[in-house]
């Protein structure tokens, strides 16, 4: 072919591609989407085992050191308010009260001579027999005897209330739950002799996880029963939950208050303390992967089912264990959200179940 005959088709050839249709634009991608359908489940009851503990348990010691001499209960035994406990050497003690008394009677004599001596000079000052400034000095002399009896009669009390420290006396009802110290044994101010825990009030002592001390507060019931004893169920009512976790468990501390409590909840015994849910109680829960946060908010990809595209839903979560989440409110059963890739899904992008056809 020419040159000239070639440069003649290249017109013709321009017209006809310009005569053909654009090209489409491809459709939007459809993403393949891990997902799940939303299924409210039934909250399960909650058991815990625990340890039956005293809720008050005093240490009982001395105020003063010396030789314990005598201690008339032990462990284990009841005692009753006011009943004798233990009892050291008093005898220096009770020295220290003889000489406080006889003390105190010489002061008292002294004071009855300067008070006399006082009487007879002012009824010679009223005669003119003596003189003014004698009478002065016998009412200073007086007067100090009598601060000096003062004095007396206080070291008698101090050496008296001394003494009483020397005995121990129960504080209340109850039983003996630890011996400190042996007759023979000298023990020194404060240190701890014997300890009493009431009997009229126990406490169940558990800890529990994280997600499950959320949704508690103090007076929640709990059914509690021994396990030596598992037919003697009583209600306790929640009393105080700890502060903080543990450090090396993470869990929570809580103390379940029984009054009253039967002969079968004994001091040290395990039991089980039950939090059981009413009958309608159901939550939803979705795995963590879920969630998608932007800020304080919390949301997930719902899947409209008629257009297949995601939307975003504003949800409010719950306790969170075990890798999933609860949503107190924002989704309803039956619906399918995404549980994977949420960070990088956009507002009503298509998608499908991963392994259906796209």
């Amino acid at each position: 072919m020419s040159a000239t005959r070639l440069l003649a088709t290249v017109p013709v050839l321009l017209a006809l591609a310009g005569c053909q249709p654009a090209a489409e634009a491809p459709p939007p991608a459809v993403r393949p989407l891990l997902s799940m359908v939303i299924q409210p489940v039934a909250t399960a009851e909650a058991s815990f085992v625990g340890v039956v503990s005293p809720r008050i348990s005093v240490t009982q010691a001395f105020r003063v050191g010396g030789t314990l001499i005598n201690r008339a209960v032990g462990l284990g035994d009841q005692v009753r308010a006011g009943a004798a406990l233990a009892d050291l050497d008093a005898t220096t003690l009770d020295l220290a009260v003889e000489t406080a008394r006889a003390n105190l009677q010489a002061a008292e004599a002294q004071y009855a001579n300067a008070a006399g001596a006082e009487g007879r000079l002012r009824a010679l000052t009223e005669s003119d027999v003596t003189t003014v400034a004698n009478l002065q000095q016998a009412e200073q002399q007086s007067a100090a005897a009598l601060a000096n009896v003062v004095q007396a009669r206080s070291r008698l009390t101090q050496a008296t209330e001394q003494r009483s420290y020397a005995s121990l006396a129960a504080p209340f009802d109850g039983v003996v739950t630890a011996v400190g110290a042996e007759p023979g044994a000298v023990v020194a101010a404060g240190q701890t002799v014997l300890t009493v825990a009431r009997t009229d009030s126990r406490d169940v002592v558990i800890d529990v996880p994280e997600s499950f001390v959320q949704n508690l507060a103090v007076g929640t019931v709990f059914r509690v029963a021994p396990q030596l004893s598992p037919a003697t169920v009583v209600d306790g009512k929640l009393r105080e939950i700890a502060p903080e976790a543990d450090p090396v468990t993470r869990s929570w501390r809580l103390k379940i208050g029984i009054d009253a409590p039967p002969p079968q909840f004994w001091l040290g015994t395990t039991a089980t303390a039950s939090l059981a849910a009413a009958s309608a109680d159901v939550v939803i829960r979705v795995p963590e992967t879920a969630i998608r946060r932007v800020g304080d908010a919390s949301s997930v990809w719902v899947v409209d089912p008629a257009a297949n595209v995601v939307n975003a839903r504003p949800v409010e979560l719950g306790a969170a264990a075990d890798g999933q989440v609860e949503i107190r409110s924002g989704l309803a059963a039956g619906e399918r959200i995404a549980v994977a890739g949420v960070n990088s899904l956009v507002e009503g992008q298509r998608v499908a179940k991963a392994g259906e056809p796209q």
